[in-house]
């Protein structure tokens, strides 16, 4: 991941929306930012700075400023880890509280010709 900040000189918001446009179609970018007041874009992702650039060139006065990796904002550490065991406890239920209990069904009986001879059968 690299931060890659531009200088472009843009003039108005079709201009600026036209540089982000024709940035935001090269592959591996992340995030797309533009300051108006300093005119720098600022991109994120896995990026080629120079690809960026000459893409830019096309349209637009294009410098680069500064190419390096991404600050990631630092975790704060609440409690410190203990290596104490989890204790754990197990709360019976009582089996008719169950959800999904499955009560055994009735047998299935076939009957045969046999065992009932008023039975009809299509021969």
């Amino acid at each position: 991941m690299k931060k890659v900040i531009l200088k472009l000189d843009v003039y108005d918001e079709k201009s600026k929306q036209k540089a982000m446009k024709m940035v935001s179609s090269l592959s591996g970018i992340d995030s797309i930012s533009m300051d108006m007041k300093e005119k720098k874009l600022t991109l994120t992702g896995d990026i080629d700075a120079v690809t960026i650039v000459s893409k830019l060139r096309k349209a637009y006065n294009a410098e680069i400023i500064s190419v390096g990796p991404v600050k990631e904002p630092e975790k704060k550490k609440d409690e410190p880890k203990t290596n104490e065991p989890m204790k754990l406890e197990y709360i019976g239920y009582p089996a008719h509280k169950m959800i999904g209990y499955a009560y055994p069904s009735d047998p299935y009986y076939v009957k045969s010709i046999e065992e009932d001879p008023n039975a009809c059968v299509i021969c």
